[in-house]
């Protein structure tokens, strides 16, 4: 009996474990990373508008990794840990990416000795294109290449986008 109720117990924690891997609302992987659509976003303190506002981000296109889900609200955090719960309307599925390396040099081809197409200073958003699991391919103010994904927040490491 014991061993039957330890083997449904661990039935049960994985069932939860897995649960927490998907949004409930949405289906999508957490944490998953989205961006800013709107020019002045709200981060509250809970799931409605009732919540007080901790956070105002004034930066479209930041991306911004959402930890959760509940009805129409995304709880979001940003590099540095900030965040709360934001309406999903102001939320867009383009991944960006903050540069996290001053003078990132972006290259013609995923290779450290390839040649050098643009730089990116610390704290731009750039658009990400796609990413192989070790090199992101950006779009920087319409200068295009190829930077380590280390150098860079708005992606997992090894994650692969086309």
């Amino acid at each position: 009996m014991t061993s039957l109720i330890m083997a449904a117990s661990l039935v049960m924690a994985a069932t939860i474990s897995m649960a927490q891997d998907v949004g409930p609302v949405t289906g999508f992987p957490l944490p998953r990373y989205v961006s800013i659509k709107a020019s002045e976003a709200y981060a509250r303190r809970g799931p409605s508008r009732s919540h007080r506002i901790d956070w105002v981000f004034q930066r479209r296109n930041m991306p911004m990794q959402i930890v959760a889900e509940h009805g129409h609200w995304r709880r979001v955090v940003d590099r540095d840990g900030a965040g709360g719960w934001m309406h999903y309307s102001l939320l867009s599925g383009v991944r960006t990416a903050i540069i996290e390396v001053d003078m990132v040099e972006l290259r013609r081809r995923p290779d450290p000795a390839a040649p050098v197409s643009a730089q990116a200073e610390l704290g731009v958003i750039a658009f990400i294109d796609e990413c192989n699991g070790a090199w992101c391919h950006l779009n920087v103010g319409g200068h295009r290449g190829w930077v380590p994904m280390e150098a860079i927040w708005g992606v997992d490491p090894g994650e692969v986008l086309e």
